[in-house]
């Protein structure tokens, strides 16, 4: 089972020896892999390389280290979409084959905040709608959502009965939402939101943040999305200028 010696170096191999092996199924997702001296002495290397070998996997997400535990395989993300593309929730959970849904916790009017005025292109008198939700595939919480709009924007408050903002601002207000501007963020755990979409302690977020433009480039919504890391992941297309 050790790996070959070829021109790169042996924490490469490594890395490309043990992908190959998790996509064979020899390691099975959430499986537990050998400990480090047993996985060194089968690939013929020493801990050191292994080392940095599963410390690049595990920033790739690849696996997870569990102090004390062990090192295990991570889940592969069940839904995929390119950041240049303004997917909803709802579709992306659609494309993977699932039931997409809602658990709405609640809608408020707030006064605006100091960033709501920079955000909004208004003043911290107008009133904003805070909307909090957690979307659901097939019953299981994966994405917490708290959106923002002003009051003169939606002119009632976001209930139980809707399931898409973008379908409220476009058949209800005559807003469609055309581009955003977004911005990806990682963080750990999180101590109200991370219990709430069943994260384990060692369970990343990628929180998204967007400000939603209409046909006019009116900013109309902003939304701060957080997506399990073990359940999403995005990607995005460059091209070479």
């Amino acid at each position: 089972m050790t790996i070959k010696t070829d021109n790169r170096h042996l924490y490469l191999q490594v890395i490309d020896r043990l992908k190959k092996d998790i996509d064979a199924g020899v390691y099975k997702e959430k499986e537990k892999l050998p400990s480090e001296f047993d996985l060194s002495k089968q690939l013929g290397v020493s801990r050191a390389t292994l080392r940095e070998a599963l410390r690049i996997l595990e920033e790739e997400s690849v696996i997870i280290r569990r102090h004390g535990v062990g090192t295990f395989v991570n889940a592969k993300p069940l839904f995929t979409s390119g950041i240049e593309q303004l997917n909803s929730v709802s579709n992306m959970i659609i494309q993977a084959g699932m039931e997409p849904g809602t658990i709405f916790l609640s809608s408020t009017t707030q006064e605006a905040t100091e960033d709501d005025a920079k955000r909004f292109q208004s003043d911290e008198a107008e009133n904003m709608i805070l909307v909090e939700r957690v979307r659901t595939a097939n019953g299981e919480p994966v994405v917490y959502c708290v959106d923002k709009i002003p009051e003169r924007i939606l002119t009632r408050n976001f209930t139980h009965e809707d399931n898409s903002i973008f379908s409220v601002l476009e058949n209800r207000e005559n807003r469609r939402i055309t581009h955003a501007v977004a911005k990806i963020e990682p963080m750990g755990y999180h101590d109200k939101i991370s219990p709430i979409l069943n994260c384990e302690p060692e369970t990343a977020l990628l929180v998204l943040k967007q400000m939603h433009f209409d046909e006019n480039d009116e900013p109309i919504l902003y939304s701060v999305n957080y997506f399990r890391s073990d359940k999403f992941s995005f990607h995005v297309l460059r091209k070479r200028v």
